[in-house]
Formats: structure tokens, C-alpha cells, sequence
């Protein structure tokens, strides 16, 4: 799918869209056995969660170690935490298949007491809820917070010895509205994304501006431009100047950087990216640092290379989703929604596909990537604003979710306060949102016309 128009037919289209937009908000009369809701999770197999076909035997032998090592639950003696929000990567990255999202039944609660530990379950998880990390927004004295304050501790585990460490004190901090959250972001097809050339997504955020500017849209990539900066781009993210494009706010450049930072945040596990801990309690600490590390004293490279590098192999081979084209509603109610989804501008920032570079890895070069997102930042508005910066990202913007895979996700939005996905549509109009116009023109369209795009929605 072309990702740009001509220039009269954007005009065209910007006029058309000016003139729905004046029907924002003006509720639409239906009866309720007529109302358009989400059909949910799409069943059947998981349509996701497996190598490229194409790869070569030792690229798939890198695959499955790092499946292996994703798969494992880590212990204290091997560096869990002192503090963590879980013990294994797929622990957060399982729905519907391992890489993915969370899943239905949190593993987190089941966590808090493992292998004799005194945690308390934090007010704001549930068993049927998602899996979460907590930021604070504030410090203590006002100033800007924004980091992860881990859920769990090594207290009272097996292996643990003498450590005693208390849990934040979320109950308050809930209370003076600092506490926010986020939940795992599914990895299928990320290393296509990775591969996606920089002056494609910037020339991607320039087309169709007609239409953009008639719905508000705006969107810019997570790097900072300084003009005496001798690259031209320096980023303020701490990676080399090019568009970041993990995490929730494009705030990880690399897979390898996604890796270690969340082997360290998540499950306090240092490593050749992240060296030192995060809590240095002596008395919390039973492995040397970092916990894990390439072994130069080892004759097979597969087992040289170090856990956040494993992580990397699994991910950047893992392929992207396979959607349906007839389930939910058919294949005609399908291909409705499709082209209503670019009638009513969702795909003004959900860019339908791009095409990687000149990988090094085979699997990877020139191919098509279908992932419904511009990977740009968007002020999403008050309504879904979190406070935290991270990187050239303020505390409205997030970087555009991909859709691919949405079909078969539990949980919506950077907090996962919803598994209705017509909640989360109607989560992207608030003061301030670059999403307003679109979500008027959804909500404008017959109950029919919505029902086609929730059902294409639940196809990918």
C-alpha cells in the first residue's frame, strides 16, 4: 500500500475530512441490539510467535537459544533483582505466544509470593488484569520522577539470605495521583522494524499533509536536532542521533538496547549494557556484576555470547503476525474496514507498511513491513497523558502503537486500562489530541460502518 498521494488528492481529501469534522461528537442515534462493540480476542491458533521462514540454519539455532533464554525464569543466585517486576521475559511477553503481549491471567500475582517471598501485591494489579510497571512521575521535592520503581523484592525468597528491603509505598503514592503505568510491548516483526531506513520514516511523516493538517495531525520521530551539534543530531535518549523507535515512546534506538535495559529494569539483572545495580544494598546482592556477560573463556560462540544478545537473536528473527482475512465478520466486512480505516485518518499515523533496507541478514532485506504505525511521536492529550518524558518525548506524546497482532491482544493502551477496543478508540480524544479528528469521524459513521472497522481491526 502506497503511503503517499498526489497532492490534489490530499487537498481533496483534507477538504473532505474539514467538512466531517464538523460532525464531531454529535452522538449517533442507535438502538442497543445494533450497536457496534468489539468482537474480542480473535481465537483460533496464535497466528504469531514463530522464526522467519527464510532464515539460515545458524540463524535459526540463534533463534531458538535466545527462545530458550527468554523463556527462563531467573533465580537470585543467577542476579534477580534485588528488586524486579518479574522473573522471566516471558513472563510479560506471552499472549498469544511468546514475544507477544501480556497475557489474561497475570503471572505477577502468583510472583509476589514465590519461593517464600513477603511481597504484598500492589493495589493496582489484578489476577485478570495486565502486567504492569509503575513510573512515579514526582519526586519527593516536585522534580521530575519518570523512572521505574520495581513492584517486587528478593525479601524472604529462598535463596535470598538475610536481605530485607521494603516496597515502595504505592498506596500513597496512588493517592497523590503519582503513580503511572505501562505494559509490555509485543515484539513480533521487531526486527523489521529495526530495519526500517531513518529517511523513510521521516519522508513517511511529511506525505499526505493536506489531510494531517485537517485532522490535527502532527508527529515527530524521538531524536533531538541541535544545529551546532557536529552529526547535525545529537539525541537526548543516549543513543547516536537516529530515530529511536522502541518502548512506548520511541525511546530505545536498538533491540540490543531494548534487551539490557530491561534485563536490568525489569529483572534488576545487570549486564554488559547496564553494569551496576540499581539498588546496591549489600546485603541484596548474590552474584558478582554484571550478572551477565560474554564468556570469552568458552569455545562455542552461541554459548559465548551473553543473555541480552540472546534476547536480541530471538526477537530481531521472530516474524511479525499473520492476520485473518475472515475472521471476525468475513472477508467483505474485512475489506470494509480496511478502507474505512483510511476514510475516517486512523491511517494518517498507523501507516499500513514499509519496506526494510539493505539488512545484513537476508530475512530481513527489502521486505515488506505491515505493521500499522508511523513510529513517530503523537501528543495523545490529557486524557492518556502519563507525565513522563523520556527522551525528546514529553509527558502527552507516545510513539504510534503498531496494530499488527491487534486481533489477538488482551490488553489496550501504554497502561492497559482497557480490553475493549472501542474504549481504546474512543481513549485517543481528549484535550489536546493530535487523534480528536479521527476518533469525530469514527464515532460519525453508521453502527454497520463501525462494526466493518472493528472487525478489520480484530483481523490483524
Amino acid at each position: 500500500m502506497k503511503t503517499g498521494t498526489s497532492s490534489m488528492a490530499s487537498v481533496t481529501l483534507g477538504i473532505g475530512i474539514v467538512a466531517l469534522i464538523s460532525v464531531l461528537y454529535i452522538p449517533i442515534a442507535s438502538t442497543a441490539s445494533s450497536v457496534a462493540v468489539d468482537p474480542g480476542v480473535r481465537g483460533g491458533a496464535a497466528n504469531a510467535g514463530t522464526p522467519f521462514a527464510d532464515l539460515t540454519p545458524s540463524e535459526l539455532s540463534y533463534f531458538n537459544v535466545g527462545k530458550e533464554d527468554f523463556e527462563e525464569a531467573e533465580d537470585v543466585s543467577d542476579g534477580l533483582g534485588p528488586r524486579m517486576n518479574l522473573d522471566s521475559c516471558a513472563g510479560c511477553h506471552s499472549q498469544p505466544e511468546i514475544g507477544g503481549s501480556s497475557p489474561a491471567v497475570n503471572p505477577q500475582i502468583e510472583f509476589a509470593s514465590k519461593d517464600g517471598g513477603k511481597d504484598k501485591v500492589p493495589p493496582f494489579l489484578s489476577l485478570n488484569g495486565p502486567v504492569r510497571e509503575a513510573r512515579f512521575v514526582r519526586n519527593p521535592d516536585g522534580s521530575p520522577d519518570g523512572g521505574v520503581h520495581a513492584l517486587f523484592t528478593v525479601s524472604g525468597r529462598g535463596d535470598a539470605g538475610p536481605c530485607v528491603l521494603e516496597q515502595p509505598n504505592f498506596a500513597r503514592e496512588m493517592s497523590r495521583q503519582n503513580v503511572v503505568f505501562r505494559i509490555p510491548t509485543p515484539t513480533f516483526g521487531a526486527g523489521l522494524i529495526e530495519m526500517i531506513p531513518d529517511s523513510v520514516l521521516l519522508a513517511n511523516r511529511n506525505t499526505n499533509s493536506a489531510t494531517k493538517a485537517a485532522l490535527g495531525i502532527r508527529g515527530r520521530a524521538n531524536f533531538h536536532l541541535a544545529g551546532r551539534a557536529i552529526s547535525g543530531q545529537t539525541n537526548k535518549n543516549g543513543n547516536d542521533g537516529t530515530v529511536a523507535r522502541f518502548g512506548w515512546k520511541a525511546q530505545n534506538k536498538s533491540l540490543l538496547l531494548f534487551s539490557g535495559e530491561a534485563y536490568n529494569v525489569e529483572m534488576g539483572i545487570t549486564n554488559d549494557l547496564f553494569m551496576t545495580e540499581r539498588d546496591e544494598d549489600a546485603n541484596c546482592e548474590y552474584a558478582m556484576n554484571p550478572n551477565s556477560i560474554t564468556d570469552p573463556d568458552v569455545s562455542s560462540p552461541i554459548d559465548a555470547i551473553n543473555s541480552i544478545e540472546k534476547f536480541t537473536f530471538f526477537m530481531r528473527f521472530l516474524a511479525p503476525p499473520t492476520p485473518s482475512a475472515t475472521t471476525p465478520g468475513g472477508a467483505t466486512s474485512i475489506s470494509n474496514g480496511n478502507a474505512l480505516f483510511s476514510t475516517v485518518g486512523c491511517v494518517q499515523c498507523h501507516t499500513a507498511s514499509f519496506t526494510t533496507g539493505r539488512s545484513a541478514v537476508a530475512a530481513l532485506r527489502y521486505k515488506p513491513v505491515p505493521l500499522y504505525s508511523d513510529l513517530l511521536l503523537h501528543d495523545m492529550g490529557n486524557g492518556l497523558a502519563d507525565g513522563v518524558s523520556q527522551g525528546e518525548a514529553d509527558g502527552q506524546e507516545f510513539r504510534t502503537a503498531p496494530l499488527w497482532g491487534l486481533g489477538q491482544r488482551v490488553f489496550f493502551l501504554h497502561d492497559g486500562r482497557t480490553s475493549d477496543l472501542v474504549e481504546a478508540i474512543r481513549a485517543h480524544a481528549s484535550k489536546g489530541s493530535e487523534g480528536n479528528g479521527s476518533v469525530g469521524l469514527y464515532n460519525a459513521l453508521s453502527e454497520d460502518k463501525k462494526r466493518d472497522l472493528l472487525n478489520f481491526l480484530r483481523s490483524l
